[in-house]
């Protein structure tokens, strides 16, 4: 049953996320949106793809601006991100936060506002602060789409709905088998991590019954259970039999700090290695959100092996970036209206 809790964040995060008619106006996580409107998210990414498997290019955003303001380091978002946008014809533009005004003593609120005030059309928004792309949509540039790409440690939608949908193309539609007879365990740094979090309610929102979280318990947050998961402290135990194995990456700054032993004790304890994914049932997914630390929470075996589709999120991650942008483009059309 959804806690009280629960109830009032997907009330406080789909007020400014929906639009009229119930699509998307922001993309700021995936609390706050029904399964309806998750699968509408995999569907549209479903379309962006050829006969082949290979991605289109459309118009949809031909004429509009979109700003890639990341407040936080980032390749593979910010690259996937780039390449959707201009997959979809938008212009594109990157700020220089090294060099932005915000390190000159300017407030995030009179930066936006002149972002805005340059016809921006959308920002991509990455921040180490959690709750920055709410703040943004809420309180700053409600008029300008804004899709949230991680904000502290609380979210990281876009990175859910690409594991999402890479679940869907690569184990539901090949197998027939729906999401909630799925199994899907995530192993890693569970309490400082956005992708964690994001994964958990967007599985829970689709269906799956059975999310196990396998850590030690210095890296599991309090109150775990409030997800509706299954909590493991022992790995074996925790991937026995299951549809799908999602890795963490263990943050280097937190190894040899009292959170953990050493990163080959880590590795003894809780890496993903091929006698590991044995347990498993024999055609379960290995992924990954990336970076990986190789030889840390995964086997290079298993990074490289058969079962792994790491690779796969890579590019179903442009796929669900033109999805969430197209669809929050329109609903901020709509809005206007």
């Amino acid at each position: 049953m959804t806690t009280s809790i629960e109830t009032r964040l997907n009330q406080k995060m789909s007020a400014p996320q929906l639009a009229s008619d119930g699509g998307i106006r922001h993309f700021l996580g995936v609390e706050g949106l029904n399964k309806a409107q998750l699968e509408a998210i995999i569907d549209k990414a479903m379309s962006y793809f050829d006969d082949s498997g290979r991605l289109i290019n459309t118009d949809e955003l031909s004429g509009k601006t979109v700003m890639n303001l990341f407040f936080e380091n980032s390749t593979r978002t910010r690259t996937t991100f780039e390449a959707a946008q201009k997959r979809l014809g938008a212009n594109v533009l990157n700020l220089d936060i090294a060099r932005s005004s915000t390190n000159k003593g300017e407030t995030l609120r009179d930066t936006l506002w002149n972002l805005e005030a340059m016809s921006a059309d959308m920002f991509v928004v990455r921040h180490s602060a959690s709750g920055a792309a709410h703040f943004m949509a809420t309180e700053v540039t409600p008029n300008v789409a804004i899709i949230n790409a991680g904000d502290g440690w609380h979210a990281h939608p876009t990175q859910a709905m690409l594991d999402m949908l890479t679940i869907y193309r690569e184990l539901v539609t090949k197998t027939n088998k729906p999401f909630d007879e799925l199994s899907v365990a995530i192993v890693g740094d569970i309490k400082h991590s956005r992708v964690a979090r994001s994964d958990m309610s967007a599985l829970k929102t689709l269906g799956v019954k059975d999310i196990r979280v396998i850590a030690p318990r210095t890296l599991l947050p309090k109150g775990i259970e409030r997800y509706g998961v299954n909590v493991f402290e022992n790995i074996d135990q925790g991937v026995a039999d299951t549809d799908v194995i999602i890795g963490l990456r263990i943050q280097n700054e937190r190894i040899g700090s009292p959170l953990l032993p050493s990163t080959s004790e880590y590795f003894k304890a809780y890496g993903i290695t091929e006698s590991r994914v044995a347990l498993a049932k024999p055609n379960a997914l290995v992924m990954h959100p990336g970076p990986m630390n190789r030889g840390v929470e995964i086997a290079s075996s298993v990074a490289d092996g058969a079962q792994s589709v790491i690779l796969k999120q890579v590019n179903n991650g442009i796929a669900v970036r033109m999805a969430v942008m197209a669809m929050a483009m329109r609903g901020q059309e709509l809005m206007r209206v």
